[in-house]
């Protein structure tokens, strides 16, 4: 009996041992996985390199437009030695015609105003005469655009003064002025680029007049293009640049200027490749004008290049390179 009774005890101290055991010992746990230790999957835009050792970006169309990015095909150009000069656009002054009263008087009624377009004949205000004392009419003497006002609703006017100035613009003059060093470089009919810097492009014209004199005050001769005008694009008052161009010659392929970037010590272009990629293209230059580059390697005639905002590409794929590193 007194056997028994210790065994009982001793089998409850064994179970109250490993009851108390269990409850003080730590359990075991799943190590976690860091943040840092995990690593990253590399993102759409990361930079990798083509079978060449090009590096290459990917990166969607959405993405190229959103940030304005602009594409172009890499083709054959005439490239331009060109000449630049400054100039401004004047209304035709062959086509300029000051409108002043017959008699004077004060005036009645007006009919137009500046920026109005007129056909010949329209009546532009009604005067009456302060000999007379009846009213005669003031009449358009030809088509055009009303650029000057100088009579207002009662006022006295009279013959000295114009009351209106009317503008035929379907022809503008665009006056350069052309340094002494350079005259002996223009002539009659030499072909010139003229943009008016609207973002719109160049327009071809000639020369069609050389000032005999020079200014003073500039040391600069007038040479003066006339162009076309029926769209009203340009406006008289407003600064232009001129290329005079000097010669002209045919390359085989050609990028925009503003497709070449600098991207590790090498010249590059930026080539659209499989409809989602952009490679950074090493490329030898050639001859240029203001507009284009002619591309002796690197690039073939038909491929698609970064051609505006090429720099965003150049600062995406720094990105890119950054993480992958």
């Amino acid at each position: 009996m007194k056997t028994s009774s210790t065994v009982l005890v001793a089998i409850l101290a064994a179970a109250l041992g490993a009851w108390g055991y269990s409850i003080l010992t730590p359990a075991k746990v799943a190590p976690v996985e860091h943040a840092a230790d995990k690593k990253p999957e590399k993102p759409n835009d990361h930079v990798e390199q083509d079978e060449h050792g090009a590096d290459r970006i990917r990166i969607s169309d959405v993405k190229l437009a959103a940030a304005g990015i602009a594409l172009a095909e890499a083709e054959s150009v005439t490239l331009n030695d060109t000449l630049a000069f400054n100039g401004v656009l004047r209304a035709n002054q062959e086509a300029v015609v000051q409108v002043t009263p017959r008699f004077p008087g004060v005036a009645k009624s007006i009919q137009k105003r500046i920026g109005d377009k007129v056909g010949k004949d329209d009546l532009l205000a009604t005067i009456e005469s302060n000999q007379s004392l009846t009213v005669y009419e003031l009449k358009a003497p030809i088509a055009g655009t009303i650029i000057e006002r100088q009579i207002s609703l009662g006022e006295y006017v009279s013959e000295q003064k114009p009351a209106f100035v009317v503008a035929d613009l379907s022809t503008i003059w665009v006056d350069l002025s052309i340094y002494r060093q350079d005259l002996r470089r223009v002539r009659l009919n030499d072909e010139v680029l003229i943009d008016p810097d609207d973002g719109r492009g160049e327009i071809k014209g000639a020369i069609s007049y050389i000032a005999p004199v020079g200014s003073s005050e500039t040391q600069t001769a007038l040479a003066r293009v006339v162009l076309p005008n029926t769209d009203g694009r340009l406006r008289p008052g407003l600064f232009a640049t001129a290329r005079l161009v000097l010669g002209k010659r045919n390359v085989a392929v050609a990028v925009r200027t503003g497709a070449i970037q600098m991207l590790e010590n090498k010249t590059v272009v930026f080539v659209r490749e499989d409809d989602d990629k952009i490679e950074a293209r090493p490329v030898e230059l050639g001859d240029s004008d203001s507009k284009f580059v002619e591309n002796r390697a690197g690039l073939a005639a038909g491929e698609r290049y970064v051609a505006e905002n090429s720099f965003v590409v150049k600062a995406e794929m720094g990105k890119g390179d950054a993480d992958h590193d």
